[in-house]
């Protein structure tokens, strides 16, 4: 583990206290989970990204012209 310092506006960090004290969660554990989604969410988009780069049209054309005409399931509709 490291430290690391950083300078938040203070209404940001009471609300990051209070809500990390009412789920029993330190600010430490709080800051370590929502960074570590944030960039868990950042490096999917990059990866979708450079996955739709290498994609190409006419892959995506044939693969959806082979799924069968069928209804939705149940519960599947459009409003």
């Amino acid at each position: 583990m490291s430290t690391l310092t950083v300078q938040l506006p203070e209404s940001v960090r009471q609300q990051i206290e209070d809500l990390a004290a009412r789920e029993g969660f330190s600010v430490g554990q709080f800051l370590a989970s929502a960074a570590s989604e944030k960039l868990a969410v950042m490096r999917t988009m990059d990866y979708l990204r450079r996955e739709a780069e290498a994609g190409r049209r006419e892959d995506f054309e044939r693969y959806l012209a082979a799924v069968p005409a069928a209804p939705p399931e149940p519960d599947d509709e459009l409003p």
